[in-house]
């Protein structure tokens, strides 16, 4: 299957996570979490992750400073929905409800976490949710 332009690779995700849990980061601050025994070829790996990042507009670069800093152009949110609607496109015709069924049904849930769904349900869809 060829791989979509803006698709995100696992590598990349890893940047994206430091820069989720962080505000920002220089690529020393990023490849010190990613490869705490960091490498100049391990800096470099980083660096070049975050230039395709940034073409791909999911990061921002700021260079006003000696050190660029790098913030998340996107939230982890808006990613997660945007990869379920091409899992969704690709394998479903554009469907989400197998998506949906398939990700509730295949594991066990907390508590709270069926109290979350129940009271998202309610949210989308109110009174219907009791028919």
């Amino acid at each position: 299957m060829v791989r979509k332009p803006k698709d995100v690779t696992d590598a990349e995700l890893a940047v994206m996570q430091v820069l989720w849990d962080q505000p920002s980061a220089t690529i020393r601050g990023i490849t010190d979490v990613i490869y705490p025994a960091g490498s100049p070829s391990d800096y470099a790996t980083v660096k070049k992750l975050l230039a395709r990042l940034e073409a791909k507009q999911l990061v921002l670069r700021d260079g006003n400073q000696m050190t660029h800093v790098f913030t998340a152009a996107i939230s982890q949110d808006d990613l997660i929905d945007r990869r379920l609607q091409d899992v969704a496109t690709d394998l479903c015709d554009g469907a989400h409800t197998p998506l949906v069924m398939n990700l509730l049904k295949n594991r066990q849930y907390s508590a709270s976490e069926r109290k979350q769904l129940h009271d998202l349900f309610d949210e989308l869809f109110g009174s219907e949710s009791g028919k």
